[in-house]
């Protein structure tokens, strides 16, 4: 992926302290997007777009960095052109989650209304997720 300048998207705010809470804001998310990669109950594509939102309104170095991210980078513009998930990155998502919440329920969970309401909501993401639309 070539490194492309984002700069002309940035409207930094006049004040600097609200700039500096975009920035810590954008971190913050950027942190729980990053999560989300390994956690199935976090959704990663809506904490990243949330901290281009931030870095698009504190720092250019910031936004551009995430922009142009080997891994990130992509699903952000993917939206933002397309409003779409690569369906790989769908397939990973529903897989992780199917791993995680089956093995939740066998073996961690003993309650089976909990087990029960644990199996609906992962059903219920993977629902939402396959609705999302997929380009590739």
């Amino acid at each position: 992926m070539e490194h492309v300048d984002y700069s002309h998207e940035v409207r930094k705010h006049r004040l600097p302290w609200v700039r500096f809470a975009f920035a810590a804001l954008g971190t913050l998310f950027l942190l729980l997007g990053i999560a989300g990669v390994f956690l199935p109950i976090l959704p990663t594509t809506p904490f990243l777009l949330l901290a281009t939102a931030c870095y698009a309104r504190s720092s250019r170095r910031f936004y551009n960095w995430l922009m142009n991210h080997p891994v990130f980078g992509s699903l952000i513009v993917e939206w933002r052109a397309y409003r779409s998930i690569p369906w790989r990155i769908k397939l990973v998502a529903v897989v992780t989650m199917i791993v995680t919440f089956g093995s939740s329920i066998l073996f961690f969970i003993k309650d089976g209304r909990l087990q029960l309401a644990m199996a609906v909501f992962g059903l219920t993401m993977a629902i939402w997720l396959y609705r999302i639309p997929s380009r590739n």
